[in-house]
């Protein structure tokens, strides 16, 4: 046998375990790149979470880049090795073996972009459903209400020295469909703010008006709009929804660090979208409370208008989702 013979015939066990290796080598890069802990990695430009639910996020983004990483090395060494290993020089003129339809090769090709689209469907899935959970009772809902060119905030809350309300959800709320009003706490009178353009925060001077928030109290965000599609965004939140007319989008957070954060609309509404801006304030439920007492004593009790009402038909559609 020729020292060429031997030496194609000592590559082909190699060869025929190279799919194998690829496979598992991706699949596994791929399936443990959401398995860690948001802290032993690089934030990789997210900032620091504010909140409980913000870690889950940071770590699927963290965990799609690493598995990004891996895949990328992967394909670009592979690359790289049949350019420098397969280059034509002058000693080695004849043309190589040619490979056509090669099943396993093909199998690998089709297989493996499966099983990594599939990997990182499962992840997502799987955070996007724990994120949009809600709770039976939430501590606190809050109306965030979206309008050419700022935002309404209605604290939807029993203050103290405040009058209890009726029984009955007042007008201004008409707009939020009946299976998120039936959470509102009974006889909640409530208190808002609402901003403008010019608006700004009084202790630092960020522009926008000042959502307050208590620390470690699960709270209930009710988007709704008045006008076109905004979203709210709440930076380190790591996590945004639309606010649409005629449809309320529900999330719920737990803020766990004070501080006053940055907010701003996501999507492009207009000609001012650029200044729809607004705070977070995160303080202790002591100062928020103190706070709703503010807002009642300056005479922001009741509520802004939430907004376009649902149509009937998209009312019945959710009612037939419970």
């Amino acid at each position: 046998m020729s020292p060429n013979g031997s030496d194609r015939s000592s590559r082909r066990p190699m060869r025929r375990k190279l799919p194998q290796v690829l496979t598992a080598g991706l699949v596994l890069a791929t399936a443990s790149g959401c398995s860690y802990n948001w802290e032993d990695f690089p934030r990789l430009g997210m900032p620091t979470p504010v909140t409980e639910e913000a870690p889950r996020i940071l770590s699927l983004w963290q965990g799609s880049w690493a598995a990004a990483l891996v895949t990328g090395v992967l394909v670009w060494g592979l690359i790289l090795w049949s350019v420098f290993f397969h280059r034509r020089s002058r000693t080695k003129v004849e043309v190589p073996p040619q490979t056509r339809y090669n099943m396993p090769i093909e199998a690998l090709y089709t297989v493996v972009p499966l099983i990594i689209v599939s990997v990182l469907f499962y992840f997502t899935a799987r955070d996007e459903s724990k994120l949009l959970e809600l709770s039976d009772k939430p501590a606190h809902t809050i109306n965030v209400v979206g309008f050419q060119w700022s935002w309404g905030f209605n604290y939807i809350e029993k203050v103290d020295g405040q009058p209890a309300a009726g029984p009955e959800v007042p007008k201004e709320l008409n707009a939020i469909p009946d299976k998120f009003q039936k959470d509102f706490p009974e006889g909640a009178g409530g208190v808002y703010d609402v901003g403008i353009p010019g608006t700004r925060n009084p202790q630092n001077g960020n522009p926008g008006p000042t959502l307050w928030l208590p620390k470690g109290e699960k709270v209930r965000f009710v988007l709704t709009s008045r006008d076109v599609i905004h979203s709210f965004w709440v930076v380190p939140f790591l996590m945004k929804q639309d606010v649409i007319p005629g449809h309320t989008n529900v999330f719920e957070v737990t803020p766990n660090r004070e501080g006053t954060f940055m907010g701003k609309c996501a999507e492009l509404c207009g000609v001012d979208h650029s200044r729809m801006l607004f705070n977070v304030k995160v303080v202790s439920p002591e100062r928020y409370q103190q706070h709703l007492k503010e807002l009642a004593e300056k005479g922001q009790t009741g509520y802004v208008p939430a907004g376009i009402a649902q149509t009937d038909p998209a009312r019945n559609a959710e009612k037939n989702q419970l």
